[in-house]
């Protein structure tokens, strides 16, 4: 019994050095790719996603360290590092508009804007790892799914899955109502009023009381035509239906 079981463990020490020369050799081909094709990976945004993918299979991060092969090669740390900065001054500028929350939609369109239509091709993707890293560093960047996108926050507010659900239903329109809330997820009244106060006490949220038959609860990181006026939330709260 005690042969069968050396036996085995000489036979996975052998998987393991196997398993470990194929992965360093694929290691050393994904090194001559990126060498041969790295001007494609800096300026092509789809070549630099399947990069990533390819790099992720052996567990690979370029962006991991701001020093080091990929980076001195690639230039990507770099690239990731004023990304991100970018991604901070948009959201710093639309702050006291949206509370901190704005769709990665936006973002994109605003940052591409920012760079200039000479600047490195930038995709959703490139914002996205951007992002997390920025949030790896505890800056308060998250990213929030929502049914048609995402949203991001560069503010630290605590939201909890009620307030993303919330969030989730404004998509639509832009707002929500306390019955609208309350007709969807089957809430009480406290419950519903207790989400909606902390998102309008974080600023992520405005109430126009003027609406006809109840409060609506503006959303202005999803209402668009808030972004395309330089308006206060007080203008933007009186040109409200």
């Amino acid at each position: 019994m005690a042969k069968y079981k050396e036996r085995g463990t000489v036979m996975a020490e052998d998987q393991l050095v196997q398993m470990s020369k194929q992965l360093e050799m694929f290691k050393t081909h994904l090194e001559e790719f990126a060498s041969k094709h790295k001007q494609e990976i800096r300026k092509n945004s789809e070549f630099r996603v399947q990069f990533q993918d390819m790099c992720a299979t052996i567990g690979v991060d370029p962006l991991a360290s701001g020093k080091g092969f990929w980076s001195e090669m690639l230039g990507v740390g770099d690239f990731y590092y004023e990304l991100g900065v970018q991604i901070i001054e948009v959201c710093l500028a639309l702050k006291h508009r949206n509370g901190g929350l704005i769709t990665l939609d936006e973002l994109h369109q605003r940052v591409l804007k920012g760079r200039g239509k000479f600047a490195q091709d930038v995709s959703q993707d490139d914002l996205i790892r951007a992002i997390k890293k920025l949030k790896s560093l505890g800056s308060g960047f998250s990213i929030i799914p929502m049914g048609g996108g995402y949203l991001v926050q560069s503010v630290p507010a605590e939201l909890n899955m009620d307030h993303t659900v919330v969030l989730q239903i404004a998509e639509k329109n832009g707002y929500v109502t306390v019955s609208e809330i309350k007709s969807s997820l089957k809430w009480d009244s406290e419950r519903t009023n207790q989400v909606l106060e902390h998102l309008l006490k974080e600023g992520l949220a405005w109430i126009d009381k003027q609406a006809p038959e109840e409060p609506q609860y503006w959303l202005p990181a999803l209402f668009s035509d808030l972004y395309s006026q330089d308006v206060t939330p007080e203008e933007a709260d009186e040109s409200l239906p």
